[in-house]
């Protein structure tokens, strides 16, 4: 028994001397930007679009950029951004789409999102999103926090939590239903209230959760789509300003 334990020790010292060595993955970091660099490199991405997305969906965009610019202009225009859970993308979404829309100087397009069934806004997306500059601040906690979004200084902070599309803090009529997921758009043929309906379906970063690329996943699906929600929004204004 002596002898075992003796073996024991002598291998678990060799193991600690050499362990300062040994490389493990670890998570990888994302340092925090600026929320006006991160809107100028929003709008150079978006500007590069037509020449990277595949035909069917920038019909998709323009089609939703079309819907916008043709709403009364004395009226308000809104925006549900819809996904299963509504954790992920669809926050996200709203998020830059709002971003967008009074980057653009589009005061009359309000953003809003929800889900087929209620779970929690994402701790991985709300991380994100930060790492972006976006302001967020938990106001409520739970199992289903909610949240205060605050984006251009100048514009009002707007509450984010996890609900079901027809939560009675999203608008029940005329919006347009804006599908995230293709899982939400196949489960969900029709979406009561919608006067339009688009699909534009992103990749889940959930993928990646609990992995070395987390972070950098969920960056980039968030750039993604602020990119795409900015393609709309310029695409939107300037069909306006030539009506």
């Amino acid at each position: 028994m002596l002898r075992i334990i003796g073996t024991y020790t002598m291998v678990m010292l060799s193991f600690l001397s050499i362990l300062p060595f040994l490389s493990f993955p670890m998570m990888a970091t994302v340092s925090p930007a600026s929320l006006e660099d991160v809107l100028i490199q929003l709008e150079t991405l978006s500007e590069t679009l037509p020449h990277e997305l595949d035909g069917d969906r920038l019909v998709e965009l323009d089609a939703i950029a079309n819907w916008i610019a043709n709403r009364p202009l004395d009226s308000s225009v809104e925006l549900i951004f819809i996904c299963t859970h509504n954790s992920r993308r669809s926050h996200m979404s709203q998020v830059w789409a709002q971003a967008a829309a009074w980057h653009y100087g589009l005061e009359q397009v309000h953003t809003y999102s929800g889900g087929t069934e209620a779970t929690a806004f994402n701790p991985r997306a709300i991380q994100a999103l930060r790492n972006l500059g976006v302001g967020i601040t938990q106001t409520k906690p739970g199992s289903n926090p909610s949240y205060a979004v605050q984006l251009q200084p100048s514009q009002p902070s707007f509450e984010a939590f996890s609900k079901k599309y027809s939560d009675p803090s999203n608008p029940s009529e005329g919006f347009a239903a804006i599908m995230t997921c293709s899982q939400a758009d196949e489960s969900c043929p029709l979406v009561y209230g919608a006067g339009a309906r688009f699909a534009v379906p992103y990749v889940d970063p959930k993928s990646s959760d609990n992995t070395p690329v987390e972070a950098e996943t969920y960056r980039t699906r968030a750039l993604q789509i602020g990119s795409e929600m900015f393609y709309i929004m310029k695409q939107a204004a300037s069909i306006i300003q030539h009506q």
